[in-house]
């Protein structure tokens, strides 16, 4: 059984989010993170960068697939987790931690709403 926590929101493509006020925290899933294996690359936006839900936003590279990553929300890019540019295998080892990747500040916080809660993303990846 993956690690699902309560206190976030998920796309069914397995990022998932927190957030604190109007800022949006990002990373990818357990779920995720066990399906492409280890994580050698991401690329991710550059702080100031304006990014609409749905929008692919970076990539992750890993020694079995490059994957695409989806924002769940519409915002501007406040704060990008820079450790991961140098140990991008903290994807892996703390996928709700150290392994976040980028804040946004929200410009329509009810598409928050739109996301899924952790019980319909633990139907989702059984």
């Amino acid at each position: 059984m993956f690690e699902v926590p309560d206190d976030r929101k998920y796309l069914e493509s397995h990022e998932w989010t927190t957030t604190d006020g109007d800022t949006v925290r990002i990373g990818i899933t357990d779920f995720a993170q066990d399906e492409l294996g280890d994580v050698v690359f991401v690329e991710l936006p550059a702080e100031g960068d304006d990014i609409d839900a749905g929008e692919e936003f970076g990539v992750v590279e890993s020694i079995k697939a490059v994957s695409d990553l989806y924002s769940p929300v519409s915002g501007t890019v406040s704060a990008v987790n820079e450790d991961l540019f140098d140990a991008p295998e903290l994807v892996n080892e703390d996928p709700f931690g150290d392994g976040w990747m980028l804040e946004i500040d929200l410009s329509n916080p009810d598409e928050l709403d739109g996301l899924l809660s952790p019980d319909e993303y633990r139907e989702q990846t059984e």
